[in-house]
């Protein structure tokens, strides 16, 4: 018999998932031409040339116990110095190898760092709309979770609210941004409003707040729009980062923390991550996967084409009578339901093939996520479906 905790995941599994095997199981019978599955947000462009590249040199002429064998549970320092260098270029930090985590994935950073930080009990923030896995992360290690609900029609943080919720239990704030589902990014006057309020409380109520930032949609970001970079604007901010969706490498599974020397606690903190990493089971972060970005941390993956997926799927949706939150970043679209039941939307959709994943699994019902990271075909294709969903509701 499995773990009774276990029991509420296997029953709660990802809304997500599930849908992605939908999309499969649909294509069998309809043929995967007639199925437009925007369920996961799996990037359809393909990884920039010279990360195909950078494996295959480092194989051919690195050592082989290098490429494969174990090292610091931190990752390879010289992986670590080189991402800290190009960060400090970018953002005008201080990083060293030192602030460098090489994590298995931005998920694999944010357990990690959960990890590090929460006691049973602990209370952890997260502004709704937000990525559904975080309540499971949060769970793992017995935190609970707290959701502030949704600024509605901009999904910028509602910090009224938020700060309400702040308890001396609150251990961390999650924020993510561009953000998955809506594709909102949070303005510089948010960030320093928002950093204002965790400074306030943590006076108040004698504690460290952490601010964790998930940033793997950073470099994905339209028009120009600024993605502020948060250790500028709160000395607790821990940042996750992942290249699954900047180089395309979902599958690989490679990313990194940056813990500031300025956070609270730093030293104890920095070990503990690190003990972390050890003993969740990843020991470290892919060993090849590492030396790869490394030489490829000044490459990115051709944001045009989501741009110009964007623009289509927002514009026509717009003309069919559909309301939707314009996305800045991300590859993500947000939409209201056509009826109060976000779930009875999604799956009248499916009448069309149309799958679209409801709002309750992103905390806020009554919308739906199209995750427009497709084919620039599927998606033309799917409009005639979109049309018809409409109509069923306009009638």
């Amino acid at each position: 018999m499995i773990a009774k905790k276990m029991i509420q995941f296997v029953e709660g599994n990802s809304v997500t998932r599930a849908m992605f095997e939908e999309g499969k199981r649909r294509a069998q019978i309809y043929g995967a031409q007639n199925v437009y599955d925007f369920s996961l947000g799996n990037p359809s462009v393909e990884p920039p040339k010279a990360v195909r590249e950078s494996m295959i040199e480092i194989l051919q002429e690195v050592s082989q116990n290098k490429v494969h064998g174990y090292m610091n549970n931190a990752g390879h320092e010289e992986v670590r110095e080189t991402v800290a260098k190009s960060l400090n270029q970018k953002f005008e930090t201080n990083f060293t190898e030192q602030n460098i985590l090489m994590t298995v994935g931005a998920a694999g950073g944010l357990n990690v760092i959960l990890k590090a930080i929460l006691d049973p009990g602990d209370e952890v923030i997260a502004f709704a709309p937000y990525f559904g896995e975080y309540n499971n992360y949060v769970a793992n290690f017995d935190g609970v979770m707290v959701a502030v609900s949704p600024h509605i029609p901009d999904f910028q943080p509602n910090l009224d609210e938020f700060e309400e919720k702040l308890t001396n239990k609150t251990k961390a704030v999650i924020i993510n941004t561009p953000n998955n589902p809506t594709g909102v990014v949070y303005s510089e006057e948010t960030i320093k409003s928002l950093a204002a309020i965790l400074e306030k409380k943590q006076k108040e109520f004698g504690t460290a707040i952490y601010l964790i930032a998930d940033e793997p949609y950073r470099e994905l970001a339209y028009d120009g729009v600024e993605v502020p970079y948060l250790t500028k604007y709160y000395a607790n901010t821990i940042v996750g980062y992942s290249y699954s969706k900047s180089l395309s490498l979902p599958g690989e599974r490679i990313g990194y923390l940056v813990i500031p020397n300025e956070a609270d606690d730093y030293e104890n903190l920095w070990n503990a991550a690190v003990i972390a990493n050890r003993i969740l089971g990843f020991v470290n972060a892919p060993s090849l996967q590492q030396l790869a970005v490394a030489k490829c941390l000044e490459e990115s993956t051709d944001v045009s084409v989501y741009d110009t997926n964007r623009k289509l799927l927002y514009h026509k949706l717009q003309d069919l009578g559909f309301e939707c939150a314009k996305p800045e970043g991300a590859f993500y679209m947000w939409v209201k339901a056509m009826e109060p039941d976000d779930k009875a939307f999604a799956d009248k959709a499916k009448d069309y093939n149309l799958l679209l994943v409801p709002g309750s699994a992103f905390m806020c019902p009554g919308y739906v996520r199209i995750a427009y990271c497709v084919d620039k075909g599927m998606l033309e294709r799917s409009f005639a479906a979109f049309e018809k969903l409409a109509r069923a509701y306009q009638k």
